[in-house]
């Protein structure tokens, strides 16, 4: 077994030849997102389908970084903000509609905690899974074989060690559940703020037919 079959089997491997010529790939492609003309939406969108896999309407902002690319599975609707980074040395499965705040870091990789078998260059890769209507706070790591649950928001600064279920907020390092997302999260933007009564009209049009936004111009077409 050679140690492309090892790392995708979440196996111990070490990185030769093989591997670096793929990275070597994501790291042009990301050299190139990173240094564009950064009101090139167009281009960008164009850029980001070339180095992830993605569904309609995924954006972006650089700078941004990862290993392989082709390991990253985004939805539909993905919106990722400055100075993202994912190790995606497992595979990172993201779903529909899913929000990254400024500076998140999610890590498929790791290596032994004992230092005579981490001298050895053997490390690995644990996928990370993460749910559709999720939004992750500024600053949050989430750390290998972690799986975020649907309709679920984790604080900025969080630590995400353990699974997290759907519909809570949860925040900490470590991060844990603070509580369950309800019906009465719709009477509020921010803290006690109501929506204003134009934007609560549209909202309430929105839910109630189901339509998409119209899509944002920086996300491409």
């Amino acid at each position: 077994m050679d140690n492309i079959q090892r790392r995708d089997n979440e196996m111990l491997y070490r990185t030769d030849e093989q591997l670096m010529s793929q990275q070597a790939r994501a790291r042009r492609l990301t050299q190139q997102l990173n240094t564009m003309d950064r009101s090139d939406f167009e281009g960008i969108a164009a850029l980001v389908k070339q180095l992830i896999s993605c569904g309609k309407n995924a954006f972006i902002n650089p700078p941004f970084y990862c290993d392989y690319g082709f390991n990253i599975q985004v939805g539909d609707n993905f919106f990722c903000n400055y100075n993202c980074t994912i190790l995606d040395v497992g595979r990172v499965r993201i779903g529909n509609n899913c929000l990254f705040a400024p500076n998140v870091s999610i890590y498929t990789a790791g290596h032994p905690v004992h230092p005579a078998m981490r001298n050895t260059l053997y490390e690995y890769g644990i996928d990370v899974n993460i749910g559709s209507n999720v939004w992750l706070g500024g600053n949050v790591i989430v750390c290998p074989g972690v799986t975020i649950g649907d309709n679920t928001v984790i604080g900025a600064g969080s630590v995400v060690t353990k699974d997290v279920p759907s519909w809570c907020v949860a925040a900490g390092n470590p991060c844990r559940v603070i509580r369950e997302i309800t019906d009465e999260d719709m009477e509020y933007y921010f803290q006690r703020r109501k929506p204003d009564s134009e934007a609560a009209g549209i909202i309430r049009e929105m839910i109630k037919t189901d339509n998409e936004p119209e899509k944002y111009p920086f996300r491409g077409k």
